[in-house]
């Protein structure tokens, strides 16, 4: 028996948006779909959570649902919900879409001494947001921007022995 196996300890990723009805589902399950793919999916637990309270209980947007089948990903079961205080000390990454919610978070967490949050696009090295698809409708770019940002940050983890 492997005992590195063993005392691993299980990554906690949080994606954060608005509403948590678009991006963040979205990221949450193409995260788990890569990891999945990579077998290291008993490595993770992967969320998603809004920073508002306006589609608390809600669906995952149509669009986001039909970026999903295009994997073959089902998400019915998936509610909004909001992040909580709490949340910071659950979660290793708290992964936030754009500025403006990086700015909304600090109302809920307000201080990051562990340096958990940061910008999806960060790990890119990107300085720029992940568009919101609720206003422009885009979701094929949302889609494209997430897979660039899962793919920097599993890169990120590998590089710095996470996983």
């Amino acid at each position: 028996m492997n005992l590195c196996a063993w005392s691993k300890k299980m990554i906690k990723v949080l994606f954060v948006c608005h509403g948590n009805i678009c991006r963040s589902p979205m990221a949450e399950y193409l995260f788990k779909y890569y990891v999945k793919k990579m077998h290291k999916e008993n490595e993770f637990y992967i969320e998603s959570a809004a920073t508002s309270n306006e589609e608390i209980g809600n669906h995952i947007h149509y669009g986001t649902k039909k970026v999903l089948d295009k994997y073959n990903i089902d998400a019915n079961e998936k509610r909004a919900r909001r992040v909580t205080a709490s949340d910071y000390d659950k979660f290793d990454f708290i992964i936030i879409m754009d500025k403006n919610n990086l700015y909304n978070i600090k109302r809920i967490i307000p201080s990051d001494p562990k340096l958990k949050i940061h910008l999806f696009l960060e790990y890119a090295n990107l300085d720029r947001d992940i568009s919101d698809p609720w206003y422009t409708g885009d979701f094929s770019k949302t889609e494209s921007d997430i897979n660039l940002g899962i793919k920097h940050f599993y890169s990120y983890l590998l590089e710095n022995g996470f996983i």
